[in-house]
C-alpha cells in the first residue's frame, strides 16, 4: 500500500509478471527486485506449466510463493501448434504472434487445458492458484456452461477479470510494455497513456502486465514511471472491493 502525499484516493492497481518459465526464471527475478525498489508490494507472478521444469525451477517459485507472490497459471506451452483460423491470424499478426495458444483449440479441447494447467501446481506441491490468465490474455471459444466445470476463482482477458462461476466479466484497463519495435512502442505507449487516464477517471483498477524483457524494450523507461508513481498496489482477488 502506497501512502499518497495528495488529498485525492489513489488509483488502485493489479500487477503481474507474464511468462514464468524456467527460460525466464532470472529475468523475472530482476523484475522482482525492480518491483521492490519500487515499493510495490508482493506481485502475481503467471506461471506456465508445461515447460521443461527441474527441481530447482520448482524450488524458485516456492521461495517466491513464500516471499508472497501470488502463483497464476497462465496457459500451458504458451506457444501455438497452428493457427486456428482467419481470426487467429490477424490476432497473431496484430497483438500475439505465436503464443496465443486458446485460438488454435477446440472449445472443449480451451477446457482441457486449463484443466491440466490448474492440476500442475498441486503435483509440484504448490499452492492451488485462483486466477488463469490465458496467454496473450485470448481465452477463445468455451463450451456452454463451460464456467463452472472450471476450477479457477476467475480469469482474466483484455477486457477485464471474469469472475467464476458466474462468467460476469469487471472491465477493468490494461497496460502493458512489450514493445520491441518503433511501432509497437508508439501505439503501446499511447495506449497506455489512454489507460491510465481511464482509471483515473473512472476510479477502476488498473491493470499492469509486465513481460521478463519489458525493462530492456523501449518502454521500459514508462514501466519504471508507473512503478513509482502513487498507486494502490492490492491483489486480485480483492480488485474490486
Amino acid at each position: 500500500m502506497r501512502v499518497s502525499t495528495e488529498n485525492a484516493p489513489l488509483i488502485p492497481a493489479l500487477l503481474s509478471i507474464h511468462d514464468v518459465m524456467p527460460e525466464t526464471l532470472d529475468r523475472v527475478e530482476r523484475i522482482l527486485e525492480l518491483c521492490e525498489a519500487a515499493g510495490t508490494p508482493p506481485v502475481t507472478l503467471l506461471v506456465v506449466p508445461g515447460r521443461a521444469w527441474q527441481p530447482e525451477d520448482i524450488d524458485r517459485l516456492r521461495t517466491w510463493q513464500q516471499a508472497g507472490h501470488e502463483l497464476a497459471a497462465h496457459g500451458w506451452h504458451h506457444r501455438i501448434p497452428h493457427y486456428g483460423g482467419v481470426y487467429h491470424r490477424l490476432h497473431s499478426a496484430l497483438l500475439s504472434r505465436n503464443v496465443a495458444e486458446h485460438l488454435a483449440l477446440s472449445p472443449e479441447d480451451v477446457v482441457a487445458l486449463m484443466t491440466r494447467s490448474h492440476a500442475w501446481f498441486a503435483s509440484h506441491d504448490l499452492p492451488a492458484p485462483s486466477l488463469y490468465v490465458p496467454p496473450a490474455w485470448a481465452l477463445g471459444r468455451l463450451p456452454t456452461g463451460a464456467f463452472s466445470r472450471l476450477p479457477f476463482a476467475r480469469i482474466e482477458v483484455l477486457r477485464g477479470l471474469i469472475e467464476l462461476p458466474a462468467g460476469r466479466l469487471e472491465a477493468l484497463p490494461l497496460v502493458g510494455f512489450e514493445a520491441d519495435t518503433a511501432w509497437r512502442a508508439a501505439v503501446l505507449g499511447g495506449w497506455n497513456r489512454l489507460q491510465q487516464r481511464r482509471a483515473r477517471a473512472r476510479r477502476r483498477p488498473l491493470r499492469i502486465g509486465i513481460h521478463p524483457d519489458d525493462p530492456d524494450l523501449r518502454l521500459g523507461q514508462q514501466l519504471r514511471e508507473l512503478l513509482r508513481s502513487p498507486l494502490d498496489f492490492r491483489p486480485y482477488d480483492r480488485a474490486v472491493d
